[in-house]
């Protein structure tokens, strides 16, 4: 297992999941998933009990991510560091009520990733 944390990746997305894992893996992560919904993902989020999920804003299927982080953090204590390729203003207020560990708007370059990432398990203490 890694020592610096477990990710679940939900990106519904194939390439981008794929793409977002193999940058968690290099820099040394435990990349759980990919799931591509809401439900997937909080369903994955009690079995694995990850550390952190990496959560796209809008998902395929009926429950959106901001609803599946909040109950993710609800129901298993688990934040999450959101990602979207819209930065509105309504997107941006529902994921502040989540409490997330961040945001990332994509396409965010690899530094990005990297320190949001450090940034969110440096804040989880």
């Amino acid at each position: 297992m890694s020592k610096l944390g477990r990710i679940l990746v939900v990106e519904d997305e194939s390439i981008i999941a794929r793409d977002i894992a193999m940058q968690l893996c290099d820099l040394g992560y435990a990349v759980l998933g990919p799931a591509s919904s809401g439900e997937q993902a909080i369903a994955m989020a009690n079995s694995l009990m990850p550390d952190l999920v990496l959560m796209d804003v809008h998902l395929a299927g009926h429950m959106d991510g901001i609803d599946a982080a909040q109950l993710i953090r609800t129901q298993y204590a688990v934040p999450s560091l959101f990602l979207s390729a819209f930065d509105g203003p309504d997107s941006l207020r529902r994921a502040k009520q989540c409490e997330p560990a961040g945001y990332l708007v994509k396409p965010f370059e690899d530094h990005q990733l990297r320190d949001a990432v450090a940034t969110a398990f440096a804040s989880l203490g």
